[in-house]
């Protein structure tokens, strides 16, 4: 069973470098991020072994926020080896991110 992973500054790289990854900003005050947090732990089943379903709490690790240019949360950032790929900013359902996340894989 697959679980989502926590990035901090000290893992970030090393985890999207390989693979797709998804990364999604939020915070514990943010109505729409709870919203989708249990979307992204079945995505984070859905996907086990196939990509990195990863959160970034933007209270905790600021400097990855800033480093991405995050200003409004919900935003989910798609990774394919390290490089960005593509973004959503705002609240989606879970068709929308399986559709994106198995465009690239």
């Amino acid at each position: 069973m697959g679980k989502y992973i926590e990035l901090t500054n000290s893992n970030f790289e090393a985890t999207i470098k390989e693979g797709v990854s998804l990364v999604d900003f939020w915070a514990p005050w943010c109505g729409p991020c709870r919203m989708i947090a249990p979307v992204i732990e079945e995505l984070a089943n859905d996907f086990d072994g196939k990509a990195n379903i990863c959160k970034v709490n933007t209270d905790e690790e600021q400097d990855i926020a800033v480093k991405f240019g995050i200003r409004s949360i919900p935003t989910i950032l798609f990774f394919k080896d390290g490089e960005l790929v593509d973004q959503m900013i705002g609240a989606a359902s879970k068709d929308t991110f399986t559709q994106k996340l198995n465009s690239l894989i």
